[in-house]
């Protein structure tokens, strides 16, 4: 049976609350249904008990939201659950940005903890490149999902609930989409979840204090390219599903300063895509995400 300890919870708080650490708030729990459902419904009820920068963490979630309302769970501390608090000054206009920094923030804090060869799909999924072993699958190529980022606004309060959950030590039949990889079967370095949360939580400080302080103008804090450098669509051939049921193809071109995906499609026409379901298609001699 596998060894999956809790988390020692006094030892987070003490590297990870002010003045020690960037959080403002850290919560523990040992089960929920959704750190999302639970953060908007207390920023709905208190908005001053959920300044920015708190932290909702579970060692256990049964009932997750993945995109389009599809269902994320995982087992007993399997996986590492949490959603932060955004507060920003911005408005609603700039949220977008806030899954894709998220990612970023991800990406970067399991390069340098994990050492696996992570990046973001847009808009909000973090995969692993896996490399020429493993099948390639449609829409996914050799790379697997092992993260999704959700954020839902609360603009009655001019809140974000930033969700994150990162698939860490399940095996293969715990997984429920052929897709979805674990950090362990990725051949991770690491899969302590105490070093992976106490990384993250500064890769997302690092990168959140900027979006802040440019007042959510990610061109201005130099966040569009760096986003751009880490996300395996741009670049790519891809096949978008769009709200509403119709499919854009063409390639992914970039970024555009609201965190929109640009994409060029066959007649050679550029598109702004704000939401969708992207798949990544193959070319010629591709062997990659």
């Amino acid at each position: 049976m596998t060894d999956r300890p809790p988390l020692q919870v006094a030892a987070l708080r003490e590297l990870l609350l002010a003045p020690a650490g960037p959080l403002a708030r850290l919560d523990v729990v040992p089960e929920t249904g959704s750190t999302n459902d639970d953060v908007v419904a207390g920023l709905r009820d208190d908005p001053d008990a959920w300044p920015h920068a708190s932290l909702l963490v579970t060692e256990h979630q049964v009932a997750g939201h993945g995109r389009a309302g599809r269902t994320w769970t995982s087992p007993a501390r399997a996986a590492l659950t949490c959603t932060f608090v955004a507060r920003p000054r911005s408005g609603p206009a700039t949220y977008g940005w806030l899954p894709l920094l998220a990612g970023l923030g991800a990406v970067r804090a399991l390069r340098a903890t994990a050492g696996v060869r992570a990046v973001l799909k847009w808009p909000n999924d973090v995969l692993v490149e896996l490399g020429e072993d493993v099948e390639s699958l449609d829409g996914w190529g050799t790379a697997r999902k092992v993260a999704g980022v959700l954020a839902q606004a609360v603009p009655q309060v001019q809140g974000v609930a930033v969700g994150i959950g990162l698939n860490v030590d399940q095996s293969r039949d715990e997984l429920p989409v052929p897709w979805a990889t674990s950090l362990a079967l990725a051949g991770a370095r690491s899969a302590d979840r105490a070093s992976l949360l106490v990384a993250l939580v500064g890769a997302l400080d690092q990168v959140a204090r900027r979006w802040v302080e440019h007042d959510g103008d990610a061109v201005a804090a130099g966040l569009v390219d760096e986003v751009a450098s880490v996300c395996s669509t741009v670049g790519r051939p891809v096949r978008v599903e769009l709200p509403g049921g119709d499919v854009l193809t063409g390639t992914a071109t970039g970024l555009d300063d609201d965190g929109a995906l640009l994409v060029r499609d066959a007649q050679g026409v550029g598109r702004r895509v704000l939401a969708g379901d992207v798949a990544h298609l193959r070319v010629m001699g591709d062997t990659g995400s």
